[in-house]
């Protein structure tokens, strides 16, 4: 009997969690309920890539420019960072999820820096999906921090010494970017990491973001032809290269 081939998933998504804010806005709640929300649509989340069998999952939590925000706001966003960890990172320990919190640590809190620690150190020896939580992160200190890293060892600045000193040089980069909340642009977010990734809008607020939506975006992504620089006809003939030699 036949098998049904496994449909074409991507294998490292990225998302721009946007939209918290206004979802509670929209009902009339403090700004930070959003935020927890945003929590709970990230479980979710998680949750279903693990079913799709998705190997990478990256997601924008707080920007290095979010500090700008409502004192008040940030408090509560560092606090619930603290409360999550508690409360997820056994949950995502039990399913194979190996954390890795990418950004500037510099500017957190000691309690905070100490609980994103001890979760990588919890997790690190899953391997069904990989989380990376970019937490005051933003794209332009990827680079330069990059170049620093570089500089300070005398190694030569080449893209393939950047791209191996970048926060994120511990996966492939991302295939589909996903940016929820309406807005139509990257944010500072992966500046390098997205060169070639597909990139997918919608205008569902983050906390609405279910199951369904995921679903929504990998269909547009299987639409999708890769090209990285070359010909379609390139691109269908590398294709039919690779089924003659799998026959």
């Amino acid at each position: 009997m036949a098998t049904t081939p496994r449909p074409l998933v991507p294998h490292h998504v990225a998302i721009v969690m946007d939209g918290n804010g206004r979802w509670a806005t929209k009902r009339f709640l403090p700004r930070i309920a959003g935020h927890k929300q945003g929590v709970d649509a990230l479980s979710r989340c998680v949750k279903a890539c693990l079913e799709r069998g998705i190997g990478v999952l990256t997601v924008f939590a707080f920007s290095s420019e979010n500090w700008n925000r409502p004192s008040d706001e940030v408090f509560g966003l560092m606090e619930l960072m603290v409360l999550s960890l508690s409360r997820e990172v056994p949950r995502l320990n039990a399913n194979g999820v190996q954390l890795h919190f990418v950004g500037d640590r510099q500017r957190l809190s000691e309690k905070v820096q100490a609980g994103l620690a001890q979760a990588e150190l919890d997790t690190a020896g899953n391997r069904r999906l990989i989380l990376n939580v970019c937490f005051n992160y933003g794209g332009r200190w990827d680079i330069a921090q990059a170049a620093q890293k570089l500089a300070s060892r005398g190694e030569a600045i080449t893209e393939r010494s950047l791209d191996g000193a970048m926060a994120l040089a511990h996966v492939p980069d991302p295939d589909l970017l996903i940016r929820t909340g309406g807005e139509l642009r990257i944010s500072n977010f992966l500046l390098w990491q997205v060169a070639y990734s597909e990139l997918h809008f919608t205008d569902k607020l983050w906390p609405e973001f279910d199951e369904a939506a995921l679903d929504e975006a990998i269909a547009v992504f299987r639409t999708r032809e890769r090209r990285f620089g070359k010909t379609s006809a390139q691109v269908s003939g590398d294709k039919h290269n690779q089924n003659d030699k799998a026959a």
